[in-house]
């Protein structure tokens, strides 16, 4: 692996949806991109199929990133294989296929690459926990942080797993953000158009690290590495 590029002296850098500047987002091709350039770590979206299969896309259906557009909820995982994506010319090809959680993982701890997973629905219970089941079968928790939008998928998996890295995503910075991340245990996962130097200094009194999304902007990003943010997600910096 190439020597880690930095912007700063410690930020981590995290591929939004696998390396998506060049390749399809959210598809093998984009995580091994990623696993083979200098991130920190491989961001990608999770849901499930019809019959309960992990899958990584980010939106509920097909349709922005393939010629059909089909509900993920809607298919088996059979069904959506059938379907092809398009690559980053638009051109739908046969290789290209929305991956499981599992090939994710696979991909992302063989090229030794922490895995930040997006839980994108609310989750039941029961689904909660077979996440976990699926995630412990690929060693140490250690090497994963979940995040996710929705606060009872994080609230909830805190109860089943006291030690598991979480992230709060938020677009907004609400007033009680800091308590919200703390009676969690979580970190923060904020937009980086709503969150400041005071902010991030705010969260740093409290113990609690922040990761700022989505920037594609080498001079922003310095920006924030200056502010001492601990992540940066991005489509196309290393």
């Amino acid at each position: 692996m190439r020597k880690m590029k930095k912007f700063g002296t410690s930020v981590k850098m995290i591929a939004h949806r696998g390396f998506s500047v060049r390749e399809r987002e959210n598809t093998a091709a984009a995580f091994i991109a990623a696993g083979n350039r200098s991130f920190y770590g491989i961001e990608c979206d999770i849901r499930l199929t019809r019959d309960d299969v992990f899958v990584v896309c980010h939106d509920a259906d097909t349709g922005r990133v393939a010629p059909e557009k089909h509900a993920i909820r809607d298919l088996t995982y059979q069904e959506l294989l059938a379907v092809n994506l398009y690559d980053t010319d638009h051109e739908p090809k046969p290789y290209l296929k929305v991956p499981t959680l599992r090939e994710y993982l696979t991909i992302a701890m063989k090229y030794r690459k922490h895995c930040f997973i997006e839980l994108k629905p609310k989750f039941s219970d029961d689904e909660l926990k077979r996440f976990l089941e699926e995630i412990s079968l690929y060693g140490s928790v250690d090497m994963i942080t979940v995040i996710s939008f929705n606060y009872s998928n994080l609230a909830r998996l805190r109860k089943l797993s006291p030690d598991l890295s979480m992230q709060f995503l938020m677009g907004e910075l609400p007033e009680d953000a800091i308590a919200l991340c703390e009676s969690i245990g979580a970190g923060a996962d904020v937009h980086y158009k709503n969150v400041t130097k005071k902010d991030i200094a705010r969260f740093h009194k409290h113990g609690i690290a922040v990761n700022v999304w989505t920037i594609d902007d080498p001079t922003i990003a310095r920006q924030f590495a200056r502010w001492k943010v601990d992540y940066i997600t991005t489509n196309a910096l290393e």
